[in-house]
């Protein structure tokens, strides 16, 4: 129910849940625990708004090509950019970033009000594609393509590309276009370096079946009618009704192409 109203996704609120930040009708909140819409619910002291008040049918959904040098996240103590600063805000709810990109790394991200819809598209048990863009520095052996394909041992588990070719450049910056259907923090470059590589350059292009396609660094838009279907789809949910097809592009204020 917290998800659907736009808090968060569902695993930040079991994280919120367990951390004692979430209070039901003055007792903390409790993992599993049933709602019927009609309690005072409290995140850290404020009240929030349940689906109630917030129907599926007013879900937004939006693609924004992140520029390097901007924060996937709400708050930073150094005062950096965040993409949030850069997002329209939705009639209803709040934007909740499906996967993360680093402060390096630009290209695709996607964003919903749709807290079980973002917790599904993050979730390996779904096996939503996103595909990569990688400029790689120095020479590539045929032996570390090969590694990389059948998988490699890092810090956090077995990892390795489920689809990995070659897409341009020549001499020491050679261009690969990588699939893979997981999200682990930095896992693209972590799985470059574990094969000695290292990687220059990191666009996302594709999540699902979104692509990058016409957006400019630091514009946005919102999905299509039947891009949203197709997340819903992806991950066996049915999609709400929701808003007529807009593809209108926004323009981040003072960001170069």
């Amino acid at each position: 129910m917290l998800a659907d109203a736009g808090v968060a996704s569902r695993r930040r609120i079991e994280e919120l849940i367990a951390a004692g930040r979430i209070v039901v009708d003055g007792r903390r909140a409790r993992l599993g625990e049933l709602l019927s819409g009609g309690e005072r619910v409290l995140l850290d002291g404020r009240p929030v708004s349940l689906p109630a008040a917030v129907p599926r049918r007013a879900h937004a959904h939006l693609a924004y090509y992140k520029p390097a040098g901007e924060l996937t996240s709400r708050q930073d103590p150094k005062g950096r950019a965040r993409v949030f600063e850069a997002l329209p805000r939705p009639q209803h709810g709040r934007w909740i970033a499906i996967g993360r990109l680093d402060l390096n790394s630009l290209g695709l991200l996607l964003f919903t009000t749709d807290g079980e819809l973002a917790h599904r598209l993050m979730h390996p048990r779904f096996r939503v594609p996103r595909d990569y863009a990688v400029r790689v520095l120095g020479p590539v052996t045929e032996a570390q393509l090969v590694r990389l394909r059948t998988g490699i041992e890092l810090d956090d588990g077995h990892a390795h590309f489920d689809a990995l070719e070659r897409s341009g450049g020549s001499g020491r910056n050679v261009w690969y276009r990588v699939t893979l259907h997981e999200g682990r923090n930095r896992e693209v470059r972590r799985m470059f370096e574990a094969v000695g590589l290292t990687v220059c350059r990191l666009i996302r292009v594709r999540y699902g079946r979104v692509e990058l396609a016409a957006l400019h660094r630091g514009q946005t838009r919102m999905l299509s009618g039947a891009e949203v279907s197709e997340l819903y789809d992806a991950v066996g949910l049915s999609a709400p009704e929701r808003n007529a097809d807009r593809p209108s592009i926004r323009k981040q204020r003072g960001t170069k192409r």
